[in-house]
């Protein structure tokens, strides 16, 4: 289903007044937060150091939110790991509030009036980093999963039945004739002495 015209085009206003939000904020919180880190670096270093020292670190901690900030946006839009760019982002802001809190007036209030700059810039980042940017794309449509087939049952074959066999009788075969022999035949011919013979 496509997103409505119309608000794809408010998201994409709504976006764009939110990127312009954080960069009004984040120029003043980085006017306050520059300021503030020159001095401090400046009263902290040792008697001689130039100005430029000063300088040079609050224009270091100043442009490294904003390069960790695009690095974050860029990697999100990629699908890559921000964990890196999200260290460096919150190591900057510490460091902004660390030397806003150093040059503040002593006391609750003075301390949480100078924190207002960095607490808004890390807050409004969180906001503008958590907002999509781009719209999502159009889902392709779902395609019907399709079920293997299954194989065709194989067909059932009736176990083969033999044909009946025709029994014949069948005559046995005549006897041949058995001719019939004396005792005196059968001795002679086994070996075996008649009775008479052995008692005498």
């Amino acid at each position: 289903m496509k997103p409505h015209p119309t608000s794809s085009r408010a998201d994409r206003v709504d976006g764009l007044v939110l990127v312009v939000i954080l960069l009004i904020v984040a120029g003043f919180a980085g006017a306050a937060s520059f300021t503030h880190v020159k001095d401090w670096t400046l009263d902290n270093s040792p008697a001689g150091t130039g100005a430029w020292f000063g300088w040079a670190n609050a224009v270091i901690s100043e442009l490294i939110p904003f390069a960790a900030l695009l690095t974050i946006r860029r990697r999100k839009r990629a699908g890559e790991s921000v964990a890196y760019p999200m260290f460096l982002l919150i190591a900057a802001v510490a460091l902004s509030l660390a030397a806003q809190l150093a040059v503040a007036k002593p006391g609750l209030s003075g301390w949480l009036l100078s924190a207002v700059p960095a607490l808004a810039f890390m807050g409004l980042s969180k906001l503008v980093l958590s907002t999509g940017t781009t719209p999502a794309a159009d889902p392709a449509p779902a395609r019907p999963v399709e079920q293997p087939t299954p194989p065709a049952p194989a067909p059932v074959v009736a176990p083969a039945v033999p044909e009946p066999v025709a029994l014949v009788p069948v005559d046995p075969a005549p006897a041949a004739p058995v001719a019939p022999v004396s005792p005196a035949a059968f001795v002679r011919r086994n070996g075996v002495p008649l009775i008479g013979e052995v008692t005498r």
